[in-house]
């Protein structure tokens, strides 16, 4: 299946990420397609079911200077906007939710499978791990299938 903006040339103008909770895998590609895409883009996430904010994906962002800032995890209903060209999904509730809530919309919805890094256990530098293989796996899909449009400017 062709991703939206991979071989087109288009960039969507507005994109929605979307997880179980808002919580990790959403805000997290929030924050790295805000550094990577054009600010001509909309960018938000939702869950579909409301979460708390996850002190580990503050950290693992830290670390490639880039913050949440205020994000406080949040649902569909919450979005001020409800126009998007893409949804991409994180996790299979947020799917199905998803193909749901656009049957009449005009909308490209595609399905990310993403990890949920609070199944590790052990150190905290084992979780960090798998925090970290999250936020590297969204930002090189982030990098093939969305930023393929937009030069590289070496940040």
């Amino acid at each position: 299946m062709e991703q939206p903006g991979a071989s087109s040339g288009k960039q969507p103008g507005a994109i929605l990420f979307m997880c179980g909770m808002n919580s990790i895998r959403s805000p997290m590609a929030e924050a790295l397609a805000r550094q990577m895409l054009p600010n001509s883009v909309y960018i938000a996430s939702a869950g579909v079911r409301r979460g708390e904010r996850d002190p580990f994906v503050d950290a693992v962002l830290d670390e490639v200077g880039l913050s949440l800032g205020r994000h406080q995890p949040h649902v569909l209903e919450d979005l001020e906007d409800d126009y998007f060209d893409l949804i991409v999904t994180l996790a299979p509730e947020a799917h199905h939710a998803a193909l749901d809530l656009t049957r009449t919309w005009a909308v490209d919805v595609v399905y990310w499978p993403t990890p949920d890094p609070t199944a590790a256990t052990g150190t905290r530098e084992q979780i960090l791990s798998a925090y970290r293989e999250v936020r590297d796996h969204l930002a090189r899909l982030i990098r093939q299938r969305l930023a393929t449009t937009v030069p590289a400017t070496g940040s």
